[in-house]
């Protein structure tokens, strides 16, 4: 394979092979890219000229490139072809799995047809059996490929049978041992299996410590698992433990992915996965609600400066430090929230109480308000500021980096709890809130404290 770069030379250079017909040499070119690679030039092309280049490819390289590329493009390049070709030349090349998940973007009667078209009777019941999970479980994760033996056999049958399964498979990470009920048991070491006497029984040499996770387990948890316990490919099982499938690591990628730029756009404050080539309504229909709240919470903040026109009319040096006071408030508030939504997502936030964690990220504030607090109590009396002016920022810095970390360690938490995805709070909710209950602590001690000391 070659280092790939697509540039607009490259796309003017393979439309003038497409337009020559040009086979033999749009296969040589196509023989040096990887599969991702060439499903990056699908977005420069026309449909027409995509199935031309795509058909012109292996079964096994054609099935990799439609599963590289991205939903929107590949529903549109398969309502293009035939049911037939679908899945003569794109879904007997591929995992169950993969397979599952291309067929489960279809409406239900295409499914069918697209699944009568297959040849392997027993193929397209694993991947009907796959559509009944949601894809957001263990279940929708898994493949149905995998290498099993029985506890009962000898080496030799476990050989002779791992060859016939091992054709299916494009990686084999671990010989799963079952009972004969399909029981999971344990997995068996091609080492063990290999320096072991040859009429060894294999429910004498498999290792019974295998973790596995029910097929209606979360995505997120079956990641969680995998990061924890390093492994490669995790086992899946039915309610009663009977092995079902296998879950490998691609997979989990492609979940911690999904998850990462969901949880971007929550705190980015766009509430549906959208991607850059959606339509101008979809964008406007993510990001409309939370800038619908910050516009509330503007309202809401210019109130509150409202309810203090009198004093802000009478001392309006309180004015010079409104603006540093809030950005300081949503700042320390993202800071606590994030930590705590990244501990729930990895799965890390431990097994202290929602108490524990707020005497901690108190103990946090007060360390980093006296900080700033005398940074900012340095800076004004190195300017000349008056008494009354100083120990109202100093005060209410001190106060608003305080309230900003409970409030951004509690939100989250209390969002965990409410099974509310808390990556929410590290968005505009929390800096709107603290702008304007940092703007309100402020002005309420300058009213306080000027009136003491002037």
């Amino acid at each position: 394979m070659v280092n790939f770069e697509l540039t607009r030379e490259y796309i003017e250079d393979l439309r003038d092979l497409i337009a020559a017909k040009d086979e033999e040499a749009l296969v040589k070119l196509l023989e040096e890219l990887h599969p991702a690679d060439i499903a990056e030039i699908y977005e420069e092309l026309t449909i027409d000229e995509a199935k031309f280049i795509y058909f012109l490819t292996d079964d096994d390289t054609a099935a990799d490139v439609l599963t590289e590329l991205e939903e929107d493009d590949r529903k549109k390049f398969l309502a293009s072809l035939p049911s037939e070709v679908i899945a003569k030349r794109f879904i007997d090349n591929m995992d169950s799995d993969d397979a599952a998940d291309i067929i489960g973007e279809m409406d239900d009667d295409r499914q069918q047809e697209v699944l009568s078209h297959l040849d392997d009777v027993s193929t397209a019941g694993d991947i009907a059996d796959l559509l009944t999970y949601d894809e957001d479980t263990a279940g929708g994760l898994m493949a149905k490929e995998l290498i099993k033996v029985k506890e009962n056999w000898n080496i030799p049958t476990c050989l002779r049978s791992m060859r016939r399964q091992a054709e299916e498979i494009d990686e084999v990470y671990y010989v799963y041992v079952v009972d004969s009920d399909g029981l999971l048991k344990g997995t068996l070491s091609l080492k063990r299996m290999l320096l072991s006497p040859v009429d060894s029984i294999v429910k004498d040499i498999y290792n019974s410590d295998v973790k596995s996770v029910k097929v209606d387990v979360d995505g997120e948890d079956v990641s969680n698992i995998m990061d924890k316990y390093d492994l490669v490919a995790l086992p899946v099982v039915d309610s009663i433990g009977r092995l079902v499938g296998r879950i490998t690591i691609d997979d989990v990628v492609d979940v911690i992915r999904e998850e990462a730029e969901k949880d971007y756009q929550l705190a980015s404050g766009i509430t549906n996965d959208v991607e850059a080539s959606d339509n101008v309504i979809q964008h406007t229909r993510a990001r409309i609600p939370w800038l619908l709240i910050g516009l509330v919470g503007g309202i809401l903040g210019s109130r509150v400066i409202a309810g203090f026109e009198g004093i802000i009319d009478d001392y309006p040096q309180l004015s010079f430090f409104m603006g540093l006071i809030a950005a300081m408030g949503g700042n320390v508030g993202m800071q606590s929230s994030a930590i705590i939504v990244q501990s729930i997502a990895s799965g890390n936030l431990g097994l202290d109480t929602t108490w524990v964690k707020l005497l901690k990220e108190l103990l946090i504030a007060l360390l980093n308000a006296t900080i700033l607090s005398l940074l900012i109590f340095g800076y004004n009396k190195f300017d000349g500021a008056e008494f009354a002016l100083t120990a109202t920022v100093t005060a209410a810095m001190f106060s608003v980096v305080v309230f900003a970390s409970l409030f951004g360690t509690f939100v989250p938490l209390l969002l965990n709890r409410l099974k509310i995805d808390p990556a929410v709070a590290t968005g505009p909710f929390v800096t709107t809130m603290n702008d304007i209950i940092g703007m309100f602590i402020y002005l309420t001690i300058g009213s306080l404290f000027f009136k003491i000391f002037i």
